[in-house]
């Protein structure tokens, strides 16, 4: 748990893409981010239990695939902030929940660095005299996601309180948006395997 709450308390990409929404569309999207965020954990949880990271992480292709599918998703919603439609009086048009919350689940799935931590992070508290490893990993994964859904919360409401009070600088918003969508992009295509 200890470990968990390090990891946690440093910002990543997740919490930057949660920033960018709380600040674009306010508190309400900022959570359905960090939800949608979270969902994406449980996803990285079961591939983990079920031994899909290890594999990810041993073949090239499948990381590459995994790798670039997350960096052109995200260059895809840089690109979108910059040029998205707009609303009278040139305020971004705001995107549905549903939408904010599944962007949020591609964010992290797509996200390579999240596979990898819960194939070498996670797996070292595993103890073999415990038996299975897979009800363990889940345990440990549950832990962080718990922790990681409170880290995600503070940082959606921080986010939504300063940016209701910058919506008149809807613009600057939209481009703030883009350059961290473009910059999570750029991380995720020089992480590498190891």
């Amino acid at each position: 748990m200890t470990a968990s709450l390090a990891l946690v308390l440093i910002p990543g990409p997740n919490h930057f893409y949660i920033i960018a929404r709380g600040l674009a569309q306010g508190r309400t999207a900022g959570l359905a981010s960090a939800f949608g965020v979270e969902v994406g954990t449980l996803a990285h949880i079961a591939a983990a239990a079920l031994g899909l990271s290890y594999v990810i992480s041993q073949s090239a292709t499948l990381f590459a695939v995994v790798k670039w599918a997350g960096v052109a998703y995200l260059a895809y919603l840089g690109l979108r902030a910059f040029t998205g439609g707009q609303e009278q009086g040139g305020t971004p048009a705001p995107q549905p929940l549903g939408k904010v919350f599944l962007e949020g689940v591609l964010v992290n799935v797509l996200n390579p660095k999240v596979a990898l931590f819960f194939l070498a992070f996670l797996p070292q508290f595993v103890d073999p005299g415990a038996g299975s490893p897979a009800p363990q990993v889940v345990l440990f994964g549950l832990t962080l996601l718990l922790l990681g859904l409170i880290s995600d919360l503070v940082y959606a409401c921080a986010a939504g309180a300063l940016g209701h009070r910058l919506t008149r600088r809807a613009r600057t918003l939209r481009y703030v948006s883009g350059v961290v969508y473009l910059g999570m992009g750029l991380a995720a295509a020089f992480t590498g395997r190891k």
